[in-house]
This record gives structure tokens, sequence and C-alpha cells, in this order.
């Protein structure tokens, strides 16, 4: 009997989370894994909360899993406090070299490996869709979460292009759900102004309050994940988190069969998925050009 630790950082009841824990789970099974055959699974979820994460980091080390596997940038660092021996394998991580986490992609070294979420130039896309959908839009806020360093670093990527397609942009910290709302209504001012909307762990857990309140200032905006756009967003696109936790589960499968993580590679997003949602697009009177239509991945209607 060979035991995993699991660590979200979505809270239990959030659909998203569960989704990635049964691909994680699938991904097992397909490698012969079963619970209460040959596999124990103890499951926490930290629900954004921080000061939580260090307590559930601590508590999973004590429980002496064979891997830990969590998903997200805010788990990890915790994690890595708590243990430098257990093997721990990621999914969902923005530059887990920049952040310290890894010392190279390939050679990830220590005990700690998995599957990144972004590339350096990625957020640059999120920009170059809005010009798409908005033509107009010559001002944008890109609201981040300011205590995730590669969250500062996918804006400053979108500040870095921004002049060369004429929009100016301005950060927005997510934090509280009220103050967020005060910073957006004094942000906007009229047609030409958009949105972008970082991930994260404070995003996540707020994301139908971020699409409502977006749509009631009638805003085009894009997302960088797919569960926005199905909380009512118009348009995201980003890797598809799902498809990297069943894969992460090939990881841990490995490491609890005698590989280190040390040298298994982190692995890039190999599958993106751009999604639309038609019905806040027909309430900006947007047309959405036919060549994303083609290009995309799902439209809600």
């Amino acid at each position: 009997m060979r035991r995993i630790g699991v660590l979200m950082n979505f809270s239990a009841d959030d659909p998203e989370g569960q989704a990635r824990v049964a691909a994680f789970m699938q991904g097992l099974q397909e490698f012969g894994w079963g619970i209460g055959r040959n596999l124990r699974i103890d499951t926490r979820w930290a629900a954004g909360d921080t000061a939580r994460i260090r307590g559930l980091a601590a508590e999973m080390v004590t429980l002496g899993p064979d891997v830990i596997f969590t998903g997200g940038f805010s788990t990890i660092r915790p994690l890595l406090e708590a243990t430098s021996t257990i093997p721990i394998v990621f999914a969902n991580v923005v530059d887990p070299v920049g952040a310290g986490f890894v010392a190279s992609l390939a050679r990830p070294g220590g005990n700690i490996t998995g599957f990144a979420s972004y590339e350096f130039g990625f957020p640059i896309k999120w920009l170059e869709l809005l010009k798409q959908i908005a033509p107009g839009a010559t001002r944008a806020a890109v609201l981040r979460d300011p205590t995730i360093s590669a969250l500062i670093g996918q804006f400053a990527a979108i500040q870095g292009v921004a002049p060369s397609v004429g929009v100016e942009v301005t950060p927005i910290d997510v934090r509280d759900g009220d103050e967020l709302e005060r910073t957006v209504a004094t942000f906007v001012r009229g047609p030409t102004d958009g949105l972008i909307v970082l991930g994260g762990p404070r995003s996540n857990a707020q994301r139908d309050r971020i699409a409502a309140m977006i749509a009631r200032h009638r805003i085009p905006a894009v997302y960088a994940a797919r569960y926005f756009v199905t909380a009512g967003g118009l348009i995201s696109y980003g890797p598809d988190f799902v498809d990297q936790y069943r894969g992460a589960a090939g990881y841990v499968d490995r490491i609890l069969k005698g590989e280190k993580a040390a040298n298994l590679p982190v692995q890039a997003p190999t599958k993106h998925e751009l999604v639309i949602n038609l019905k806040p697009a027909k309430v900006l009177g947007l047309d959405i050009p036919p060549m994303l239509l083609a290009r995309a991945d799902e439209v809600i209607e």
C-alpha cells in the first residue's frame, strides 16, 4: 500500500477543483493504482487561504506520504519549507524556475518537479486577443494577485508590448471583493476600455463575482482560464489544466516506481484551449471574428 498526499488550493466543493482531482485520479487508475487496493490518498483543501496552506503543508508532511501532489503556485513554497526529502509533483505553476522552485526545467534538482502552466511570453497573447475582439480598445486593466511574483511578471510582459498595439495598461490588484469592485469602477471610463484577468487563487475564488462585475460594467475581457468563461466571462485562452492533472499522475507513478523527482524534467503545456462565450459577446455588441470562432476549442452559445 503506497500513500499519496494531495494538497489543493481550491475549496472542497469547487467544481473546478473536483474536476482536476478526478482527472488526476483517472490518470493513476490508468497506471494500475486503485484506492484501497494498492493506494491510499490523503486530500486537503486550502480554499485559497494562505495561512491555512502553511498548516496543511506541515500536516501533509507529518502523514508520511511516499509522494505529494499539488496544484497551483501558492502551495509550493510552504511544501518545500516543510520537507526537502518527500518527492513533490506539481501542476499549473507559472515560471517555476523564476520562482526558485526548481534549478532548471530540464534538471529540476531537489525533491520537486511537475508541469508548468505558462511560458514567459504567453501573456502577450491575451493582449492580442483583446485587440482582436475589441479593436477600439486603448486602455486595459490587468487584474492580478499582487502576492504571486509570477503574476507580477505576467503583467510586466503585457506592459512591455502594450505601446506597440496602442494600449495603455493599468494593474489592478485582486484583494477582497468590495475593494476590487471599487477599483474597477474607478478605472472604467467608456467604450475604449478592456480587461485582462490573470489567474491565481484569489481570482479563482472570486471568479463568479469577477465575471458578474465585468458584465455590469459592460467591458470586453480576456481571461487566463476556461473556468472564468463558464462563470459568464467572454473569452479565455490558456493551458488545459485538467489535462495537466491527468499527466501529473504519470510522474507520480514513475516516482512510486523508483524514479527521482530531481531527474524528471518540468514539462511545458502541450495543450491549450480557446473558449468563447457568445452570450456576453451579444450583450456587448461584439462581432467575434470568424477566424477566432473557427479556432475555438469550445463555443458557449
